[in-house]
């Protein structure tokens, strides 16, 4: 697989690809502002398996996507040989500003699901830039699958799984705020129609950018790491039956400098109608 870079206004603001096949799954890293400030992280110490910018899923029917280990209902992390990989097949699309990639969701030789995933980069101004990633999951076997999550195997407010950001950790922890709320506590857990992640001359703004992607609660972390991610599973498995497709989409604004309320809306409103 070539790595992709992603250009926009004439900069290059994000690459591509894997690191290495141990990860697993594909990742955008670096993802940078206009101005060159970094804004994603890749296998931090405090968690080895967060890739920049993803999408990962801790339980595909029993199999991790996640990486790390896994959560089992009374016993708590474990590490389990159960580990999938997201492997890519090919470019539907390539151009520098963005990019359409097949793979497969494989674990013990099956695939469980096969992914159309669209990344493109839009400029807002001189100081912000959109990244527009969705993906559809297929279940092109013919059993009945589902979609779980560590909030569904018996740990609450853990819901993750799903688009994630990790952004980079820095002396203080980033400001998290959405429309109507302040704060990682008040946020976490939240159905907002965008938060906002903001760090030392950086705000990330995230929008689910269709209707069922708006209904799923954001997973939120700022004060232990920053992190945001919207969940496909928060507190009930998500049935994905022979033949059907689960698609979402998610918008992230990619700022220079610390956005407030009203420029945060107005740049969602921007990118996800662009």
């Amino acid at each position: 697989m070539t790595t992709a870079l992603l250009s926009c206004a004439g900069r290059t603001v994000g690459r591509y690809g894997y690191r290495s096949e141990e990860d697993g799954r594909p990742r955008l890293h670096p993802v940078t502002t206009l101005a060159g400030v970094p804004v994603t992280e890749e296998r931090p110490a405090d968690h080895l398996h967060h890739l920049g910018a993803s999408v990962a899923v801790p339980d595909v029917a029993g199999h991790n996507f996640w990486g790390g280990r896994t959560f089992v209902r009374g016993r708590g992390p474990v590490e389990l040989d159960n580990h999938g990989v997201q492997r890519h097949i090919g470019w539907k699309l390539r151009d520098p500003d963005g990019f359409v990639e097949e793979l497969s969701w494989e674990a013990d030789g099956t695939e469980l699901l096969r992914e159309y995933r669209t990344v493109a980069a839009t400029g807002l101004s001189a100081t912000a830039w959109a990244l527009d990633l969705s993906f559809s999951l297929t279940n092109r076997g013919g059993t009945d699958l589902s979609i779980g999550s560590p909030a569904t195997n018996g740990r609450p407010g853990a819901g993750y799984g799903g688009f994630f950001w990790r952004a980079p950790k820095e002396a203080a922890p980033p400001t998290v705020f959405s429309a109507a709320l302040d704060g990682e506590e008040a946020v976490h857990g939240s159905s907002a129609d965008w938060l906002a992640l903001a760090g030392d001359g950086w705000t990330l703004v995230f929008a689910g950018a269709t209707d069922e992607t708006r209904r799923d609660p954001w997973f939120v972390r700022a004060t232990e790491y920053p992190g945001v991610g919207s969940s496909l599973a928060p507190d009930r498995r998500l049935p994905v039956k022979a033949g059907a497709t689960v698609v979402r989409r998610i918008v992230t604004v990619v700022a220079d400098g610390g956005l407030d309320r009203e420029t945060a809306a107005a740049y969602v409103r921007k990118a996800v109608t662009a």
